[in-house]
């Protein structure tokens, strides 16, 4: 027979939780709308720098245009920027379920995720216009008045981009997965073949059909793979290091 007074505690355990659950994300929303007003203010200096290299002008059909580009802009920035606050708010929400030591070596993923997300917007913004752009353009030669509208131009490019930003969080969710015991190298080493063949066709989705460039954008997809297999052997072995100190 369940004892009331234990239900009652788990009942407001669970209130309890959801309660700190509620504030941190009320918490990282207010960060993000402050990251977002002060992105929007400077929206034009950003808008500058992504189209200082073009060798050709943006135009709009629409008033809506101007402030779908704005929006975008600063909605993205300040993804970025809040990405720090939101490794952080979760790790603080699990770090009671874990322990001292787990703690100590969790904590440097939140300055990781966000070095790699921004690692990965630099990359993908080089792939795309040192690359994938010049390549659909000599395609034209001629052929065509090229006109290129603000949305279509940034709707295209966020969609090739922003996938290069999540592909280069994949080594830290390995160690931090590691970490907490869901997967270990051997299992990242088992489903490679499968993993390749995701990466691959997740690179020839990104790039226009051209070997080169598909190559260009699946090797460093393959090695990443590669690099989240040592750093969850990383994190395995020194698990197993403290487990047998204390045994």
């Amino acid at each position: 027979m369940i004892h009331p007074q234990m239900t009652d505690e788990k009942e407001m355990n669970v209130v309890g939780h959801l309660s700190e659950l509620r504030n941190r994300l009320i918490l990282t929303a207010v960060i993000f709308i402050t990251f977002f007003i002060l992105a929007f203010i400077y929206v034009k200096k950003i808008y500058a720098f992504f189209v200082q290299d073009l060798s050709f002008q943006l135009n709009i059909t629409s008033p809506g245009d101007i402030i779908w580009v704005y929006f975008t802009m600063a909605g993205i920035v300040a993804l970025a920027f809040t990405l720090p606050v939101i490794a952080a708010q979760a790790w603080l929400f699990i770090k009671p379920a874990l322990t001292p030591a787990e703690r100590k070596a969790s904590l440097p993923y939140i300055p990781a995720v966000f070095l790699l997300f921004a690692g990965g917007l630099v990359f993908g913004y080089m792939i795309f216009t040192k690359l994938i752009l010049p390549f659909l353009l000599s395609l034209n030669n001629g052929m065509f008045n090229e006109l290129f509208t603000v949305d279509k131009y940034f709707k295209f490019m966020f969609h090739l981009v922003l996938p290069f930003a999540l592909f280069f969080e994949i080594p830290i969710f390995a160690m931090f997965l590691t970490s907490l015991g869901v997967i270990t190298p051997d299992f990242l080493r088992k489903i490679r073949k499968y993993a390749y063949f995701v990466l691959v066709i997740a690179g020839a989705a990104l790039t226009p059909p051209d070997f080169f460039l598909q190559l260009v954008v699946a090797v460093p997809l393959i090695l990443l793979y590669e690099a989240s297999i040592y750093c969850s052997m990383a994190v395995y072995r020194r698990k197993l290091k403290k487990m047998n100190e204390l045994e």
